[in-house]
């Protein structure tokens, strides 16, 4: 029979504000990620103090309430009681949220024209990964219809990213969806890309000869400027041919401007961004990749790390593959072998619960072990960091890189696969994971005091 959330939903919604103070609810792998309209509002002990809340975190634009690996059951209800719609629930309209700084509100208006993509894109990463390990290993051929069809699936996403993140920022910034996602389309116009290629001009103005598929800032940046247009030709355009005549100007205005500045300008970012990254590992990888290994997961227990995600993103599909990604992939690894390590130093139910949040890791969740060990426990913290920044170390030294957005723990191995054939990225990440497993649960193993 499943369990029924309805009055820890009660408590946390009024606890936050009410449903008045609620502009959106999403849901990570444990945590309630509420966007409010006054984040001053909640009293951060009185959410703590709720039976089934394990901790309030608000960073990075976002009330995060951590409830646990059945916050996926917990949401709906929220969603339910707070009087959100479906659409609504997950939809960040950048013009509600009237409180915060310039960067709470930045973060909250990337996060809502990406997060809607990430299921869909971790599940392409994997699927990508494993086609190419049945191809490598004889069980696929390339070339066949099974293989061209999973991977169309698997890359979908991706390519037409444009249109897909052009539909949710128009939810984000209050424009006609449809409109937006329209104005992404036209960065992937078959006939229009051939055109540019050709040195096609607008008026005598020359076209950048760019390809746009797998883009991700030109398009929100379009976006943006297509809500602008939209709501100007609101105020000068009669009401009753508004329908028609509203959706027109905005693309009439809205793709030429797209692909004459908006366009070349945002690649020009993204471009600079993934430079800078790669710049920082050629300087000196092994300690870029310590840093990383060994105090990524303190930025994921202060909840920032949803806002490393459009960057990460950025590096898949401006450069293929990202080395930033394969390194972090490291930690949930580092914090498994903290789990293991306090299993086998305890008894009873403390060992249950290592064992339990080691598995936990495994799938990628690592919340369970850093509230339950790592956080009462803090010299096995710093046992994740040594085996997460030795490895760390190691794979940025071999030159790995993550080739696809993915999940974490095993989830992640797919996604270090090389489309082009199998090489050091993964043979190096199962080597790495390994050494931060152990190294991480010996020291923890040594560290722990099951007293406590």
């Amino acid at each position: 029979m499943a369990k029924d959330y309805t009055q820890l939903a009660e408590a946390v919604v009024a606890a936050v504000g009410g449903s008045e103070n609620i502009v959106s609810v999403t849901n990570c792998m444990t945590r309630l990620r509420f966007v409010l309209k006054d984040d001053s509002v909640p009293d951060e002990e009185a959410v703590k103090a709720i039976e089934g809340v394990k901790g309030v975190m608000n960073q990075g634009g976002q009330y995060q309430v951590i409830i646990g690996t059945h916050v996926s059951n917990v949401t709906p209800v929220v969603r339910r009681i707070a009087g959100l719609s479906e659409e609504a629930a997950a939809g960040v309209r950048i013009d509600k949220v009237a409180q915060g700084t310039v960067f709470d509100r930045f973060f909250k208006t990337i996060s809502g024209c990406i997060t809607p993509l990430l299921g869909p894109m971790i599940a392409g990463g994997i699927l990508k990964g494993l086609l190419t390990l049945c191809s490598t290993f004889g069980v696929l051929d390339s070339a066949s219809g099974a293989y061209q069809l999973w991977y169309a699936a698997a890359d979908a996403v991706l390519y037409f990213m444009p249109i897909i993140v052009g539909f949710a920022a128009g939810k984000v910034f209050g424009a006609n969806p449809f409109v937006t996602a329209a104005c992404g389309a036209a960065f992937l116009y078959p006939n229009l890309v051939s055109a540019v290629g050709e040195g096609a001009t607008f008026f005598g103005i020359p076209i950048a000869n760019t390809s746009y598929a797998n883009t991700l800032f030109p398009t929100i940046l379009a976006s943006f400027l297509a809500s602008l247009v939209e709501k100007g030709a609101k105020k000068i355009v009669p009401e009753m041919v508004q329908l028609m005549m509203v959706p027109v100007i905005v693309l009439a205005v809205t793709v030429p401007v797209s692909w004459l500045a908006i366009g070349p300008v945002m690649n020009a970012l993204s471009s600079a961004i993934s430079s800078a990254v790669t710049w920082i590992f050629a300087v000196s990888p092994t300690l870029a990749g310590v840093l990383l290994g060994a105090f990524w997961q303190l930025v994921v227990l202060l909840g920032l790390h949803s806002m490393m995600i459009p960057i990460l993103i950025n590096n898949i599909t401006t450069m293929g593959s990202d080395p930033l990604n394969a390194v972090l992939g490291l930690t949930v690894w580092a914090l498994a072998g903290v789990s293991l390590g306090y299993a086998l130093k305890c008894r009873g139910e403390k060992r249950a619960e290592g064992i339990t949040d080691m598995v936990t890791c495994l799938f990628g969740v690592t919340e369970p072990t850093i509230y339950s060990i790592a956080l009462p426990q803090f010299k096995c913290f710093m046992a994740a960091w040594v085996g997460g920044g030795v490895a760390g170390g190691i794979l940025a030294t071999l030159g790995a890189r993550c080739y696809a957005m993915a999940g974490d723990g095993l989830f992640r191995i797919p996604a270090m696969i090389n489309p082009e054939g199998i090489d050091i990225s993964l043979y190096g990440f199962l080597a790495t994971m390994l050494v931060a497993f152990a190294v991480s649960a010996v020291i923890s193993y040594i560290v722990t005091d099951c007293d406590k």
